[in-house]
């Protein structure tokens, strides 16, 4: 699989109270000088990079006005070659959605929308601190349909504190009514340093770990039944319509990041750039010896449901898992975390909900 962009919009109508994505209020001054930062970045990107997809991220892609967001896909196009890219994915929040912005996306080559719909309950979303209703992001999905996307995902999260295992299990029918290509199902993380972070430490925002496997095995099975392919522990999509930019993490490929926060893997070298406006820096730099490198990408990839095939896992590392982590894939065996079959490793069922301590072992 060919390398990947990633850009970070770092804009946000308001902030959530869960997130702790580096994020900003659209200040005109703000967004003129993160289109500049952006494209100093993609001219000196090096030589020979030429993605093979792309995903916009945010923070908010479209909270951008719609001549900013035009500014940023030209830029996109002037300074990368975009000749190969297959899939071309850029973030909406249904509300900030536009028909203006639609048709701008789809004629500069994005073919594919990931819309933060989160529930379809008007409640769950107050209490989420969201901005929009269930009605707008059913009106995100019209608008984005009659512009001519046939590649749409929505994002769902489950085990949120007040909202019932009925509510959630309503979102995912909510959700699979308006047919969309790609489900991601994510679990309310309290995040260090956001206003959820801080509720939680006088109680208030308390999460029952037995109730948030009970959503989460209830939306796999449901998802399932009704042909939502299981991927990857938190993404579900029909047959061939699998989100390639993630495809390309999870197996340890190589991709470059612009913006603030974003991350880049090239070369043999990872770096991460500061969440700062309106400029920022390399904030790190690691070179990756061979054998933690290939830990890190047994690790990633084991966050795909088919998991590693012996073959695949060393022609992508030059390693061979059992050689690397004979012992340990043992013993999570041996606790029915793992799956050992000949010539291929994966996640247990078991494992799918509790996966960080899995891969606390391997990495």
């Amino acid at each position: 699989m060919g390398p990947g962009l990633y850009v970070h919009v770092p804009f946000c109508v308001r902030k959530c109270p869960y997130c702790a994505f580096y994020s900003r209020p659209p200040e005109r001054t703000l967004v003129a000088a993160w289109l500049a930062g952006i494209r100093r970045a993609a001219r000196e990107r090096p030589a020979d990079f030429v993605p093979e997809c792309i995903f916009i991220g945010g923070g908010t892609p479209t909270a951008l006005e719609e001549d900013d967001l035009a500014r940023l896909l030209d830029l996109v196009r002037t300074h990368v070659d975009v000749s190969r890219v297959g899939e071309w994915t850029c973030e909406a929040n249904p509300g900030t959605l536009t028909p203006a912005k639609a048709a701008r996306l789809q004629g500069s080559g994005v073919n594919r929308l990931s819309i933060g719909a989160q529930s379809f309950s008007d409640e769950t979303l107050r209490r989420l601190g969201r901005l929009h209703s269930a009605a707008a992001t059913r009106a995100c999905v019209d608008l984005a349909r009659t512009a001519g996307f046939k590649n749409i995902g929505l994002d769902l999260i489950y085990g949120v504190t007040g909202a019932s295992r009925a509510s959630f299990c309503a979102d995912v029918e909510a959700a699979m009514a308006l047919a969309p290509e790609h489900i991601s199902c994510y679990c309310l993380e309290i995040e260090a340093g956001t206003s959820f972070a801080r509720r939680a430490e006088t109680g208030e925002m308390a999460a029952a770990a037995d109730e948030q496997r009970a959503q989460y095995d209830w939306a796999r099975m449901r998802l399932a039944q009704a042909g939502w392919n299981h991927y990857e522990i938190s993404n579900f999509a029909r047959p061939g319509r699998e989100c390639r930019q993630n495809l390309l993490y999870w197996s340890g490929g190589e991709y470059l990041g612009l913006g603030p926060a974003a991350h880049s893997h090239w070369g043999g070298v990872r770096w991460g750039n500061t969440p700062e406006l309106p400029d920022w820096k390399r904030e790190f730099e690691e070179h990756l010896a061979p054998e933690a490198k290939a830990r890190e990408t047994l690790v990633m990839g084991l966050r795909r449901i088919a998991g590693w095939g012996r073959d695949e896992f060393r022609n992508a590392t030059g390693f061979d898992y059992t050689a690397l982590r004979g012992k340990e894939i043992a013993e999570l065996e041996q606790q029915g975390l793992l799956v050992v079959e000949p010539g291929r490793i994966r996640l247990a069922e078991e494992a799918l909900f509790v996966s960080d301590s899995v891969f606390a072992a391997l990495v």
